[in-house]
């Protein structure tokens, strides 16, 4: 038995070859389409995570600002409590024994330096280092010295005596001519006394750190001393700044 032959379902029409569907390149949206990545939505754990970051940030900040107001409260009454004001100089007396440039530019100076340091305070006790004293004139260093270490109490006045010499320095030609010339004029010459130390305020229980502290004392003025005779300065007019800030928080003095 012969077998049958079934026609194709797409036989050539009138002898054509059959129709294809024609193929074309790939679109960029579609490009795009296939590498984009699927959106996700964040889930509750993501959110609940943000949302604990965002609680921690906030109570650390309300406890910063916290600490800051008690801190700040603190010093004020302290500030009330204490009433805390700046130690006080004066120049009590300044004599000049000998102040000589000689030919070899050599500066020999002998002068004894009386100053008055007082504590205003009721409730603040000052410990103050060894002072380191520097006169000048015309902005030349004449003589260096020092006084002590000192405790000053509440409400206490102390006389600090030095010697304050010079003993054959030699200055530049410059400073040598200028100082000499200085030292024959009649009306004297104007000095300045600088004091430079670190001191230390206790209140109570509490004590500050050392803070340094300086006193500039001008407003002086001496004649040269003749014939083995010492000369006092006068210091009617002088004046004596203190460059120091103990600090409450944010109040200082």
């Amino acid at each position: 038995m012969a077998d049958r032959v079934y026609p194709s379902s797409k036989q050539a029409t009138n002898g054509t070859a059959p129709a294809t569907n024609p193929s074309f390149p790939a679109t960029k949206a579609q490009l795009y389409g296939a590498s984009r990545s699927l959106y996700r939505p964040q889930t509750d754990h993501h959110r609940h995570r943000r949302s604990s970051c965002c609680s921690c940030c906030i109570w650390t900040t309300i406890a910063i600002l916290a600490l800051v107001l008690l801190a700040a409260i603190a010093g004020a009454i302290l500030y009330v409590i204490y009433r805390p004001h700046r130690p006080t100089f004066t120049v009590s007396s300044l004599k000049v024994s000998t102040l000589n440039v000689t030919s070899a530019s050599k500066l020999i100076t002998n002068i004894n330096l009386d100053v008055q340091a007082k504590n205003p305070n009721k409730k603040l006790v000052y410990s103050y280092d060894p002072i380191t004293i520097s006169i000048t004139t015309n902005d030349i260093d004449i003589g260096d010295g020092s006084f002590g270490s000192l405790v000053q109490g509440t409400k206490n006045t102390t006389l600090l005596k030095a010697a304050v010499t010079s003993s054959n320095k030699v200055l530049d030609d410059t400073s040598a001519g200028k100082l000499k010339t200085a030292l024959k004029s009649k009306n004297g010459l104007p000095l300045k006394i600088e004091l430079d130390t670190k001191v230390k305020a206790k209140m109570g229980a509490l004590k500050t750190p050392k803070l340094r502290i300086r006193v500039a004392c001008e407003g002086i003025q001496v004649t040269v001393p003749k014939g083995g005779t010492a000369t006092t300065a006068s210091t009617s007019n002088a004046k004596c700044k203190v460059d120091l800030k103990l600090k409450i928080w944010k109040w200082s003095f």
